[in-house]
């Protein structure tokens, strides 16, 4: 696959920028902490791969995932930690497995988007309600931090994977959403430790990767419609 060919030249824009605003504030400001540049290049890598609907998206993700999990433990983010080792990785590797196994025409580098009905979208909500109380309370036993948004995080994440699963367009947005809730998490943690201000640039980057993402499912969603 020639990658000047599969993605547009807005596509490789925006990832070299976010590659290189990554790796600039993490020179300024951190340094020590490498895991924190990996987690981050990958993280970015998987978004644009994901906002083109492929199934190597989701791979990266998975990888991304664990290595967050051990920054996430740094800082006593208990919750990050959580969150991502036992509901997003697994639930990454659920959508990998949903995404290659609905390849679009039998195009396996996209996948085919997915529409959920109303009920399907209350039957997540309460769900997510109920995750989002079982961990409220494993969040407090381990005394974590900025445990509200820590919460939120949970919830944020959960509809996420959920969405990415099923393969619908606003799983995007629920992870642009969560890119909000971690900003500011880890925004409070730079006020303690400047090194995590990489951090937040990281995820302001996934936040304007994951606002495209959805913009690009939706592009997919009406061609493949027609």
């Amino acid at each position: 696959m020639k990658l000047t060919k599969y993605f547009s030249k807005f596509e490789l824009g925006l990832w070299s920028s976010s590659i290189l605003l990554i790796t600039l504030f993490y020179f300024i400001f951190d340094r020590s902490g490498v895991l924190t540049l990996i987690a981050s290049l990958i993280g970015a890598t998987s978004l644009i791969f994901c906002a083109k609907g492929n199934p190597f998206g989701q791979l990266l993700m998975v990888i991304f995932s664990v290595i967050y999990a051990i920054i996430s433990l740094s800082f006593a983010y208990y919750g990050e930690m959580l969150t991502y080792l036992g509901m997003t990785c697994p639930m990454a590797v659920f959508a990998l497995i949903s995404w290659l196994r609905n390849p679009y025409n039998g195009n396996k580098s996209e996948v085919k988007v997915n529409i959920i009905g109303r009920m399907e979208v209350v039957f997540m909500l309460i769900l997510s309600a109920i995750v989002t109380l079982i961990f409220y309370f494993i969040l407090k036993f381990f005394n974590t931090a900025n445990l509200l948004p820590s919460t939120l995080s949970v919830t944020t994440s959960f509809i996420a994977v959920y969405l990415s699963f099923r393969r619908s367009p606003y799983f995007a947005l629920a992870y642009a959403a969560n890119d909000v809730v971690l900003i500011f998490l880890w925004v409070m943690a730079a006020l303690h430790d400047p090194s995590y201000i990489s951090v937040v640039v990281c995820f302001f980057t996934f936040l304007i990767n994951d606002l495209y993402g959805f913009i690009s499912w939706k592009r997919m969603e009406r061609r493949q419609k027609s």
